[in-house]
């Protein structure tokens, strides 16, 4: 019995699945929904756009749940921050 386990651990570990764990699946990788559409353009002057970047609070969602590379993400923050500053997005939901 104890030979079976050991010969899939090893079969495991030949296959380069160091992190292998039954009970998580590797999630897939988000791609930029701003560098996949070229057609996409970010304005500040848009919320509509924007309300899709910022939660139910009105906080800026993070890049790992926006999917956003870095460069996006900083330009989002941005047109989100400038859309608050011309009172066209509330700062907050109360």
């Amino acid at each position: 019995m104890s030979d079976k386990k050991q010969n899939r651990k090893n079969n495991r570990m030949n296959n380069g699945d160091e992190d292998y764990n039954p009970k998580f699946r590797k999630m897939r990788k988000k791609v930029c929904a701003l560098c996949s559409d070229k057609d996409f353009v970010l304005d500040y002057k848009n919320p509509e756009q924007l309300k899709k970047f910022i939660n139910e609070r009105g906080k800026i969602l993070p890049r790992r749940a926006t999917g956003a590379c870095a460069k996006h993400q900083r330009d989002i923050t941005i047109a989100i921050k400038r859309c608050r500053h011309i009172a066209m997005l509330p700062y907050t939901e109360n």
